[in-house]
């Protein structure tokens, strides 16, 4: 399990082998877009997943429904983060940094973000928001995740991704990912993903530009999971600013 966990030969890889097109047309037409191609072999989705029980990786637990945030658990990383999960939030940064620095400027927003992750980082820490916001998150039968944002201070990077580590319809059914998006002067649009092991789902973390008569708008959007029915499901959280 360490070899898996604590090596990334091929994360560069198959980050670049993603259609990155077309992953940036889905983002824009819908605020969230699935990996054609695996990021994670099986083998290391279960590595990762078997994480979740060596406390000594995690700076905190947090109980969802103790806060109200649904129900399930999930535990931040520490800064100590395995080298697979590090090198493929290295890899994913420099991909999604043109989509996030396009969407500022539709909005008219200023677009902070470096070339790179770790000087994208440092500020956040300079900021004040010094804590990892890396999630290994583990539901099981009846658990679900309420709609929110992960807005975690000032200092927010627009786009994050979930990483399926279990096989839908084999180790849990349910537990889709759902998204809401706020239209301006009209009811909600919603959404469903079913993610496959080893794939991610690239989304917005709080909004998203939208064309309008005037020009470009801002709609607002919310993620979270449908209720898990049988079965466990885990869910890597690959989240690219820090938390205060």
């Amino acid at each position: 399990m360490m070899r898996t966990i604590d090596t990334a030969d091929r994360t560069g890889d198959r980050v670049a082998a993603q259609n990155w097109d077309a992953i940036t047309g889905d983002l824009d037409a819908y605020g969230n877009a699935l990996t054609g191609q695996p990021l994670l072999s099986p083998a290391e989705c279960r590595a990762v997943s078997a994480l979740y029980d060596d406390e000594e990786r995690f700076r905190t637990t947090v109980d969802m429904a103790r806060h109200r945030f649904g129900s399930g658990q999930y535990r931040y990383f520490s800064h100590e983060l395995p080298v697979l999960v590090r090198e493929l939030r290295a890899a994913l940064y420099p991909r999604l940094l043109p989509v996030a620095r396009d969407w500022a400027g539709k909005l008219g927003k200023a677009a902070p973000w470096p070339d790179t992750l770790d000087e994208w980082l440092t500020m956040c820490h300079e900021a004040g928001q010094p804590k990892s916001a890396q999630i290994l998150l583990r539901y099981g039968a009846g658990d679900w995740n309420a709609l929110h944002r992960d807005v975690f201070g000032d200092m927010v990077f627009p786009l994050q991704v979930a990483v399926g580590l279990d096989v839908p319809g084999k180790d849990f059914d349910g537990g889709e990912f759902i998204m809401t998006e706020q239209r301006p002067r009209a009811q909600s649009r919603g959404s469903s993903a079913t993610i496959p092991q080893g794939h991610g789902l690239v989304f917005t973390t709080r909004d998203r530009p939208v064309r309008s008569a005037r020009g470009w708008s801002n709609a607002p959007m919310r993620h979270g999971v449908s209720t898990v029915r049988t079965g466990r499901r885990h869910t890597l959280g690959l989240v690219f600013h820090d938390a205060a």
